[in-house]
């Protein structure tokens, strides 16, 4: 074993000078292991130390085909034996969600096990598709076959890529060139054809636009500022007592079904409130029991459907008959709510109050936009997607959505909308909803919060039958009301700069503390640590933690 980490390390110091007095042994396990983190990166410096003459082009192949091997074929084996129980897992869930595992599923019950063998030359595909492989019970000896024949065309191929370009470089340069290697590798990947050029186009504007910069990156600056305001308030979660009656104060976790019943505990907002019924995943007879509330109610197709405690519009679907009802249930891994679906316009309100004040303030309004595509006449759904200047940039979140018509023609001018959940992340459109701000409208929010005895700060998301009923602060509905994370989503405006959106944001987490430091001296209870990381890893409190 000293063998093997030296060898590590003459790597990871780019000094191959003396590569050659380490025994084949050592280096065939690093290229074995190496493809389990990446099996690309693993080929193309198998490649490189085959260009250079330090191992031979066969030995180079046979490690990466051993370890993609075991790999992909030990990925097949955990989603057999786990079936769908793996989807259930918080950190998992992370990782792969439920609709990438079902779009996985789909395409390879629809393209049979050939899909192995296809995914094994797109990026991306691998991972969900053999897990879906395994869940779906595809007959192993079948798996294997495609699997060999795929990684036996694409192994040599990779690794005799990097072998070639690495005969040019200097060993001296063998990692810079390795990374160089994977990013040629990749952007050739991506202008292969006109679809993965307007894909890649896509990805370019993300990068560009901080819009659509992944969360961690874009909140970095926030969250250093929530550790200057918790090292000011001496507390780091003293922020979560902004909202007593929340689990966390809703920081992360919390139960969309218990902060519903919460607004309807003040009779005053029945009529801004939604029918809902809680679906537990236990529940073996979930469609008897929907079927029953749903009769009860009176209440007809279509419905909203959405995990209790999901994040973003994750999982979010609208079901329009009973058989995508049981395909809801069925995929799902966690406990869901079905509520009545309001139409409509919809508005997003961030509300706050402070608990020495009698009335509240609406701290933003985000007006929401549905994408609509125009047809052509010649241009399919999915062609319509890509060669549309914004949607391009979510690509991949709208061919989620709409799998089942990306081959549609649309006549022309026909207007297809491709997207119905009100979410940034899902591809709405957000903006700057102040023309809605209204004495009428801040009047009735203020109404609906007191109502919910312990809640001082969140944003609701309403939908209502016109624009004039949410100015007149009459005839909308609550569809959500989500807690001390909520956004103020109207930063995501194209008329604000990322200074403005950061402006806006360090602002809306000032009053988070302030709110939350007053309930605390009030003598609400902040959440610990230890209960949040429980909340982030999806272990449910049935008890208020701060109460």
């Amino acid at each position: 074993m000293p063998e093997f980490y030296k060898t590590l390390e003459q790597l990871w110091l780019f000094d191959l000078s003396r590569i050659d007095e380490v025994s084949l042994t050592a280096i065939f396990l690093i290229l074995f292991f190496t493809t389990f983190l990446t099996e690309d990166g693993a080929c193309l410096a198998a490649g490189a130390l085959a260009g250079q003459g330090h191992i031979s082009f066969l030995f180079a192949v046979s490690a990466c085909f051993a370890g993609i091997f075991v790999g992909d074929v030990g990925l097949y084996l955990i989603g057999r034996a786990s079936g769908r129980s793996l989807s259930r897992n918080a950190i998992f869930k992370r990782f792969v969600s439920d609709e990438t595992l079902l779009n996985a599923s789909e395409w390879l019950e629809k393209r049979g096990v050939a899909a192995i063998f296809i995914s094994r030359f797109v990026a991306g595909l691998r991972l969900p598709t053999y897990l879906a492989a395994g869940f779906l019970k595809t007959s192993f000896l079948k798996f294997v076959f495609y699997f060999i024949i795929a990684a036996a065309i694409w192994t040599p191929l990779l690794v005799g890529s990097a072998a070639f370009a690495q005969s040019f470089i200097s060993p001296r340069y063998f990692f810079v060139s390795i990374i160089g290697l994977y990013l040629l590798l990749h952007l050739a990947i991506n202008l292969v054809t006109w679809r993965r050029r307007r894909l890649f186009l896509g990805k370019l504007k993300r990068i560009g636009n901080w819009e659509f910069w992944p969360l961690p990156i874009f909140y970095t600056p926030v969250f250093l500022y929530v550790l200057l305001l918790a090292v000011r308030h001496r507390s780091l979660t003293v922020f979560t007592c902004a909202n007593p009656a929340i689990v966390g104060g809703g920081f992360i976790g919390e139960s969309k079904d218990k902060i519903y019943r919460g607004l309807s505990a003040s009779a005053e907002n029945t009529e801004f409130l939604l029918e809902h019924v809680l679906m537990e995943t236990e529940n073996e007879e979930a469609f008897e029991t929907f079927e029953a509330w749903r009769k009860t109610k009176g209440l007809d197709f279509p419905f909203a459907v959405k995990p209790d405690s999901g994040e973003r519009g994750a999982d979010v679907s609208i079901v329009r008959s009973n058989s995508e009802f049981k395909e809801y249930s069925e995929r799902t891994s966690e406990n869901f709510i079905v509520q009545e679906f309001a139409g409509g316009p919809e508005i997003s309100v961030f509300y706050f109050r402070f608990p020495s004040e009698d009335n509240g303030k609406i701290y933003s309004i985000t007006e929401k936009e549905f994408p609509m595509l125009k047809g052509d006449g010649i241009s399919t759904v999915e062609e319509l997607i890509l060669k549309d200047s914004r949607t391009v940039c979510l690509a991949s979140q709208y061919f989620e959505q709409n799998h089942d018509r990306l081959g549609d023609i649309p006549e022309v001018g026909e207007e297809v909308p491709i997207i119905e959940i009100g979410t940034h992340s899902r591809g709405t459109v957000f903006k700057e909803g102040d023309r809605f701000k209204t004495p009428s409208l801040e009047s009735a929010i203020d109404r609906i919060s007191k109502g919910y005895e312990g809640f001082y700060f969140g944003r609701f998301d309403l939908r209502a039958p016109t624009i004039d009923d949410f100015k007149d602060g009459r005839g909308f509905k609550v569809i959500e009301l989500n807690g001390v994370t909520s956004e103020s989503t109207n930063i995501y405006d194209e008329r604000y700069s990322l200074f403005d959106a950061y402006r806006i944001l360090f602002k809306q987490w000032r009053i988070a503390f302030e709110i939350g430091a007053a309930n605390a001296a009030a003598g609400a209870e902040a959440t610990g640590l230890k209960v949040l990381f429980d909340l982030y890893l999806g272990i449910e409190h049935e008890e208020d933690p701060q109460n």
